[in-house]
């Protein structure tokens, strides 16, 4: 065999292995989401869609009548997902544009690696400093009896959402062509007005594509809300009050319930329904990338 051939069969294989990998991805998403789907399938024989979605009361457990609405944690979760975003988007644009713009190269070595590594900690010491230290600060902020609720939750998930936003942001703040910038400051344009003006809205695409991706990690995090909300059944009205959101619940309660019953079945729909809510959440950021990725080229 040749060079020539002994070349094009490393590159088949390399090509086959990676096709294969890329498959397996797809394989193992399509699996998931067929498990679920035919874990839910038998809650609905005896709960009605409409109900399971538009009702606000869970009490599967209720001697008087079985309730499985799930409108409630439906609501904590986005409330809870928005708090985070409220806070975290300012927060992550605002690093991500000082470490592409402002920032020194030796600074830019310790901060990026630092925000790197902040998705690396572990969602239950996040959450066990949402409880003895993020907790009492706000029940003695407020004066309230704890601090275990959605604003809570909310602190918490922003935390756990920087690095995502970071780190795409900046890559996408990296990417507009330097001849934007230069441009700008050579028509009298100051490094803020150039910043805000051209490069922020050059790279939004990118922005919001990590914002997205940022929204999907805080929708689909369990451990951290499990701790730091109180996980409250009541419907939310508001960041101040103990809340559950649909990933506490299904952590909750999937260990204690009989297998095959009603119950055990209507958390698998649960489970179905948060997936499909971060595939969409996912699969539109991803959109939103693909388009900002062929714009630049």
């Amino acid at each position: 065999m040749n060079k020539r051939a002994l070349r094009n069969l490393k590159e088949k294989s390399v090509r086959t292995f990676f096709f294969l990998n890329g498959l397996l991805a797809v394989v193992v998403l399509a699996g998931i989401f067929l498990l679920l789907l035919v874990s839910a399938v038998p809650a609905f024989r005896e709960i009605h869609l409409r109900e399971f979605l538009f009702t606000k009361t869970w009490d599967p457990t209720s001697p008087l009548k079985e309730t499985y609405g799930i409108l409630g944690q439906i609501a904590s979760s986005v409330l809870v997902t928005l708090g985070a975003m409220i806070l975290a988007v300012p927060v992550g644009i605002g690093v991500a544009a000082y470490l592409s713009d402002v920032a020194h190269a030796r600074v830019r070595e310790i901060v990026k690696p630092a925000v790197e590594i902040l998705a690396g900690i572990p969602s239950v010491v996040i959450g066990f400093l949402g409880i003895v230290l993020i907790g009492p600060a706000l029940a003695k902020l407020f004066g309230l009896g704890h601090g275990l609720n959605g604003l809570n939750g909310s602190l918490l998930l922003a935390v756990m959402s920087l690095p995502t936003i970071i780190s795409i942001s900046e890559d996408s703040l990296s990417a507009v062509p330097p001849a934007y910038g230069e441009a700008s400051l050579a028509l009298g344009g100051s490094r803020w007005q150039t910043l805000v003006r051209v490069k922020l809205p050059a790279a939004l695409s990118g922005i919001i594509a990590a914002v997205m991706l940022g929204m999907g990690r805080a929708v689909g995090e369990t451990m951290t809300v499990l701790m730091a909300t109180g996980n409250a059944r009541a419907f939310p009205t508001g960041l101040m009050q103990s809340l559950r959101t649909m990933t506490s619940n299904i952590a909750i309660e999937l260990g204690e319930v009989p297998y095959f019953t009603t119950h055990y079945y209507a958390l698998f729909a649960i489970g179905l329904v948060l997936f499909i809510m971060t595939f969409l959440v996912n699969m539109v950021a991803d959109i939103v990338l693909h388009k900002y990725q062929q714009r630049e080229s």
